[in-house]
C-alpha cells in the first residue's frame, strides 16, 4: 500500500480545522491541527495528534493547551500557524487560565495533560478540559486537501 494514497484516501474525512496553542518559555506556541476529536464525556477528554517531527511535538509534553476552533472567516489564521505567516496578520489573543486563545474562534476548549500515546510517526496527547465556550457561526472545514465550505443545510 501507498502511503500517499492513504493520505489520499483519508483526506476524504471532512473535519474542522483547529489551532492548538500553548505557552512556553518563549511565548505562546500554535499550530494548525485537523487531527483533533472527543474522547470522553466522564471524565471531560480530548485527542490532539501531533507530528513527530513539528516543534510543537515537546512543546505540548506535560503542558497545558487550548484547542482553538477555527470559523470560516479564519483561513489566514490557519495558514499563519500552519507554517505559512501573512507578514501584517496581527493574532488576536485572549488571556485563560490555561494560556492564550485565539479571539473569535468558533469554540475553544482549554485542557490540562491527561496523558499521551505512541502514534506511529504521530504523538497522542490526551488533555482534560478544565474550561470551555462556543458560539454560533459556521466552521472552517478541511477536505481533499484544502479548505471546505462545511456550513449547516
Amino acid at each position: 500500500m501507498d502511503q500517499r494514497d492513504f493520505r489520499h484516501c483519508m483526506g476524504r474525512f471532512a473535519t474542522g480545522v483547529t489551532v492548538v496553542t500553548c505557552e512556553t518559555e518563549e511565548g505562546t506556541h500554535g499550530f494548525t491541527v485537523n487531527a483533533f476529536t472527543s474522547v470522553s464525556l466522564d471524565p471531560m477528554l480530548v485527542l490532539v495528534s501531533v507530528d513527530r517531527n513539528t516543534k510543537a511535538l515537546e512543546k505540548m509534553r506535560n503542558n497545558n493547551f487550548i484547542v482553538n476552533i477555527l470559523n470560516d472567516q479564519q483561513e489566514d489564521v490557519a495558514m499563519h500557524f500552519a507554517g505559512r505567516p501573512k507578514e501584517d496578520m496581527d493574532v488576536e489573543w485572549e488571556k485563560s487560565n490555561q494560556g492564550h486563545r485565539i479571539k473569535d474562534s468558533l469554540a475553544y476548549i482549554e485542557c490540562s495533560p491527561w496523558s499521551e500515546y505512541d502514534g506511529g510517526d504521530h504523538v497522542l496527547y490526551i488533555g482534560e478540559v478544565k474550561n470551555f465556550a462556543y458560539q454560533e457561526g459556521n466552521p472552517l472545514g478541511y477536505y481533499g486537501g484544502k479548505f471546505a465550505d462545511l456550513t449547516e443545510r
